[in-house]
């Protein structure tokens, strides 16, 4: 997964040159989603590729910051940065027509736009991103990613990237656009939290740990005792996990609750008229 990040952060530098004769304007909001697009990209390499990387062998609760990091706060960043017809422009025009062609118009292509059109609903993503946290958590599946590094970076890539398709569902991302209307992205951000704050419930209230290769652990950092690193890592889970979900549905709220937005839309509509 890190191998495509640098890709897409040289691909979006290169395109920066072609936004110089836009109004200024227009260039202060693109940087805007240039700095949320590479807070995203160092969120990935911080998870992954960093000193908490080394401390997830050894404490569960660096490892489920990693997992928090992939879920909640680098794939909405990347959202609202809506990168993803920019990184295009630097890519030659005929190669560019070339795989737009093929992607929209191939035969052999069309089970998979099929399943992207599917999937990039708000139920079926709302379920691939819940059904893939539980079922990586299960202490089955969950002991043989530690056991497994091809497994453990499949969950890593499967966390980001139904963390990029659940996003969309919440925040508009040129050209895609969420389809819920405001309280509806409130109902969907809670229910998404409530199956966050389930886990952390069973991981804070278990008796023994869940995992085996942690519990095998004898000398970790600090001293914890297997119990008390998953409860911490419950904590991680509980507390920070729900920061991006609790700040997405505070200002979601307040939108439905303000109509002004609406209403200057409409005033602006039938000026144009």
């Amino acid at each position: 997964m890190l191998v495509g990040i640098p890709l897409f952060a040289t691909l979006t530098v290169v395109a920066l040159y072609r936004l110089g004769d836009r109004p200024a304007r227009n260039r202060r909001k693109q940087r805007l989603k240039d700095v949320s697009f590479y807070l995203g990209c160092l969120t990935v390499v911080l998870a992954l590729e960093s000193q908490l990387d080394i401390w997830a062998d050894s404490l569960f609760v660096a490892h489920m910051a990693q997992h928090v990091l992939l879920l909640s706060v680098a794939p909405p960043l990347i959202v609202l940065a809506a990168p993803w017809t920019q990184i295009w422009r630097p890519l030659p025009l005929g190669f560019r027509r070339t795989v737009a062609k093929a992607i929209v118009r191939s035969s052999w292509l069309r089970p998979l736009r099929l399943l992207a059109h599917f999937v990039a609903r708000p139920l079926p993503a709302w379920l691939l991103f819940n059904v893939n946290l539980v079922v990586w958590h299960a202490p089955v599946l969950f002991d043989a990613t530690l056991r497994n590094q091809t497994l453990h970076d499949l969950e890593h890539a499967t966390f980001f990237f139904t963390g990029l398709l659940f996003w969309t569902q919440v925040f508009d991302s040129p050209p895609f656009r969420a389809r819920l209307e405001w309280l509806q992205r409130v109902a969907y951000l809670i229910a998404a939290m409530l199956v966050g704050w389930v886990i952390a419930v069973v991981l804070a209230f278990a008796s023994a740990p869940l995992y085996a290769p942690y519990a095998a652990i004898v000398h970790r950092p600090g001293g914890l005792s297997a119990l008390n690193d998953q409860r911490l890592a419950a904590g991680v889970m509980w507390v920070p996990g729900s920061l991006t979900f609790t700040v997405a549905i505070l200002v979601f709220f307040y939108r439905w609750l303000d109509p002004a937005p609406q209403r200057r839309i409409a005033v602006a509509i039938a000026r144009n008229q």
